[in-house]
C-alpha cells in the first residue's frame, strides 16, 4: 500500500459527559498515557499515513503539543459525529486515496488491526472494522414486549477505524447534506449510495472508553498486554 495516499481523521472533540470527569473521556490518562495519544501512535507508526488531522476543541490542543511530527494538524469539531468528519475531511491537505476514520476514544487498537481494515477499504471502497454478536438480541414493540429474535449470525457490532475511498465518502455526503441525512458512523455515508462496506473482524478489546468501568477494564488489559510482552522477553 506503499503508492496509496492515506489520510486519518481521528475524532477527539467529544464531551464525554458518562465519564463524570472534569476533562473529556479522550484526554484522560490511561497506562501512564494520554488516551488519545494510544491510537495517534498507531498511525504515526505506519509510514504509509499521509496526514492526520486531529478534530478537536482549540482548547485541548495543548495535548498533543509534545508531537512535532508535520503530518499532524487540526480541525474543529462540529455538532454532531457527521460534522466533526465533515470538517475534518475539509481540512485535508492532501489528495489522499483513502480516509480512515477512528474515535480518539477507542485507544486499543494496533498496526495490525489498522492494516488489515485499510486494506479491505482499497479493495472494496469501504471496510469498517467490527464483532460479531455473541448474545441474543430481540426486537420489541411499541408496548415493550418481545416482537421477535433476531438472527444474531447476521448481526455485528461496529467498532471503529472506519475506512472509505475519499471519492465516495464525498460522493456519500453530498447526499448526506443534499437530503439532510443522520448517520450515526461513518460507513453509513457509503451505505445510503447502496454501495458495499466489508465487515472486517476487530477484537474485544477495542471498546470505545465511555464510562469509568472502561477505564478499568481497558487498564487491566494494558497491563496484562504488557506483562505478557516482558514474559515473551524474557523466554526470548
Amino acid at each position: 500500500m506503499s503508492s496509496v495516499g492515506i489520510a486519518v481523521v481521528l475524532l477527539a472533540g467529544g464531551i464525554g459527559s458518562r465519564m463524570g470527569k472534569p476533562l473529556p473521556k479522550q484526554f484522560l490518562s490511561l497506562a501512564d498515557k494520554v488516551i488519545a495519544h494510544h491510537s495517534l501512535d498507531v498511525f504515526l507508526a505506519l509510514d504509509e499515513v499521509d496526514e492526520i488531522v486531529i478534530v478537536c476543541h482549540p482548547s485541548y490542543r495543548s495535548f498533543f503539543d509534545a508531537y512535532k511530527d508535520s503530518r499532524i494538524h487540526f480541525a474543529l469539531p462540529g455538532a454532531q459525529r457527521q460534522d466533526s468528519v465533515w470538517n475534518g475531511l475539509e481540512a485535508l491537505r492532501h489528495r489522499s486515496d483513502l480516509v480512515c476514520i477512528h474515535d480518539a476514544a477507542r485507544p486499543m487498537i494496533d498496526a495490525d488491526l489498522t492494516r488489515r481494515v485499510l486494506a479491505a477499504g482499497l479493495e472494496h471502497g469501504a471496510a469498517t472494522v467490527g464483532m460479531p454478536l455473541r448474545f441474543t438480541l430481540k426486537q420489541s414493540t411499541l408496548q415493550g414486549f418481545v416482537d421477535k429474535t433476531l438472527d444474531r449470525s447476521l448481526l455485528w457490532e461496529i467498532q471503529t477505524p472506519q475506512v472509505i475511498q475519499r471519492d465516495l465518502l464525498l460522493e456519500g455526503f453530498e447526499k448526506v447534506h443534499r437530503e439532510n441525512l443522520q448517520v450515526t458512523d461513518d460507513v453509513s455515508v457509503v451505505e445510503f449510495l447502496a454501495k458495499p462496506v466489508k465487515l472486517v473482524m476487530g477484537n474485544s478489546c477495542n471498546i470505545k472508553i465511555t464510562t469509568p468501568e472502561d477505564l478499568i477494564f481497558a487498564e487491566q488489559w494494558l497491563a496484562q498486554k504488557h506483562a505478557e510482552r516482558c514474559e515473551e522477553s524474557c523466554v526470548s
